[in-house]
């Protein structure tokens, strides 16, 4: 049995999601060996050295392009590859062609590496998160998505710009599918305890519905606005990336809203989309039971629904 080396990771795709994620993984000091993997050697290397250029400035590691044979003892493989959303695209339309470049991803990387941590950042995130489930064989616990760790990280930038506060005092979530039938999880959502609604008041703002609708909107079409400017999104989800591996590196039991297997709250099991959890050194280490309304319950529901059918419809395994 290999020994897991719990400062080293590996990231499979250099694309842009892979080699910004590379980027902000290098700058945050968490690891002490990163390796790249890519289709294109080229490319990872290339990534692997602009990168590594700017170690004087940060912290020492090792950054370089390998093969699967070098991910053995990574305590973290971050699976960025895949086809990229277009314009006009929506993730789920992704389904075939990445599940097709999974089927030849996971293999590969079970066959070298047996305890790390699989975090799915390509999309279609949820379903793919499920294929990796399935094909990987790892305890579920082990296999998540970033699923909506950057939607309710736009949520909280653009309730934080609204209500002209810090967002990094705003607790709102994001939940369900990582694409068009995701919801806001309003009836949780606090500015640092004090529930929403009334914080909104004490800023001056009564409309809450129009307010919250226009936002859940804003947030929904984040990805397809930028698309649209400059075809593809990746500093935003290389953050999320970051911020998922500090809460596994440094164990820290942070909930995160990133996408697992369900269990069965609210009904909802066999599929994987995204739910508060606790994240720590072993991966997905619970599910947070978060309070919703009965709209929000049947809004998660039928998002869970559309996953249901994309997987019986799309995904052969």
């Amino acid at each position: 049995m290999v020994e897991m080396n719990s400062r080293k990771a590996a990231i499979v795709g250099c694309g842009f999601v892979g080699s910004a994620s590379a980027f902000a993984l290098m700058q945050s000091g968490l690891f002490s060996e990163l390796v790249l993997i890519d289709a294109d050697n080229n490319k990872a290397e290339g990534e692997a050295l602009d990168i590594s250029h700017g170690l004087p400035f940060a912290k020492q590691m090792r950054i370089y392009a390998g093969g699967y044979e070098d991910i053995s003892d990574a305590a973290m493989v971050i699976i960025t590859a895949g086809a990229g959303q277009k314009p006009g695209e929506t993730r789920l339309d992704l389904v075939k062609k990445n599940v097709a470049i999974f089927g030849s991803i996971v293999p590969e990387i079970t066959k070298y590496n047996k305890d790390g941590i699989l975090l799915v950042v390509a999309n279609p995130v949820d379903i793919l998160t499920y294929v990796t489930a399935k094909l990987s064989g790892f305890p579920e616990n082990r296999v998540f998505g970033s699923g909506t760790v950057l939607d309710s990280a736009r949520l909280k930038y653009l309730l934080g710009e609204h209500l002209e506060i810090d967002s990094r005092s705003v607790h709102a979530f994001i939940i369900g599918e990582h694409g068009d039938s995701e919801l806001a999880a309003w009836s949780s959502a606090n500015v640092s305890g004090i529930p929403l609604n009334k914080f909104c008041e004490m800023r001056g703002y009564f409309d809450h519905e129009e307010s919250m609708r226009k936002i859940a909107d804003d947030v929904k079409n984040s990805a397809y606005e930028i698309i649209e400017k400059k075809k593809a999104t990746y500093y935003g989800i290389a953050m999320s990336v970051k911020r998922i591996c500090e809460a596994v590196v440094r164990d820290e039991k942070s909930i995160l809203p990133v996408s697992s297997m369900q269990k069965g709250q609210y009904g909802i099991e066999g599929i994987a989309l995204s739910m508060p959890a606790i994240v720590g050194n072993n991966g997905v280490e619970g599910l947070v039971p978060i309070e919703l309304d009965e709209d929000e319950r049947n809004c998660l529901i039928a998002s869970a629904a559309k996953l249901q059918e994309v997987i019986e419809t799309s995904v052969k395994l």
